[in-house]
């Protein structure tokens, strides 16, 4: 059995473009306003699913697709730090800030590290490869890092070096195993 799986990264928040620890937050006017150039451009698929989170469900309407909520592409939990800043973070909690960006395993905000969400994402992708046929997920940049960094074989380290726009669109397939395809940047379409 084969699996195509596309996973794209919901369209922009708030905490997105001003570099910050999302919490449940809506699409912001450029997020809502980009839609319009992805709109009928994504290829066919068997199945679409969505983070639980309001800006992936409010990306699937704008996208005028049924997306069924499925919590294991739900965003890393930030703890504390939710709904702050990058740059409020480094003011308030430096020392804690360095630990988390330099150790995968750190999570001195009180939620999830990052290797924890790699184990997540990857326990949902070993599930998904009982399925056949094309899945589009809609998630958060944290969730397509991980889902890159588990297919190519690569630690939550990586996680670092992997950067995802939003509307950006990660390509995997899947036999037995999982190939990372391609990273379909938001403006070009298929």
């Amino acid at each position: 059995m084969t699996i195509r799986l596309h996973l794209l990264c919901a369209a922009s928040t708030p905490s997105m473009r001003f570099i910050g620890f999302p919490a449940d937050e809506a699409l912001d006017p450029p997020g809502r306003n980009s839609l319009t150039r992805l709109s009928g451009r994504l290829p066919r698929f068997d199945a679409v699913l969505r983070s639980p989170a309001l800006s992936a469900a409010q990306t699937a309407e704008g996208l005028d697709l049924e997306a069924a909520p499925e919590t294991s592409l739900r965003d890393c939990d930030f703890g504390r730090w939710s709904g702050r800043t990058f740059e409020e973070i480094q003011t308030q909690d430096a020392e804690a800030l360095v630990q988390w960006i330099s150790d995968p395993h750190a999570a001195p905000h009180g939620g999830e590290s990052f290797a924890d969400v790699h184990r997540r994402v990857g326990a949902w992708m070993e599930d998904l490869l009982a399925r056949s046929g094309a899945i589009l997920a809609i998630t958060h940049p944290t969730i397509v890092r991980a889902a890159i960094a588990y297919a190519i074989g690569a630690g939550p380290d990586a996680f670092r070096r992997i950067d995802v726009a939003p509307l950006g669109r990660a390509v995997f397939s899947g036999v037995g195993g999982w190939t990372f395809r391609a990273l379909v940047p938001a403006k070009a379409t298929d």
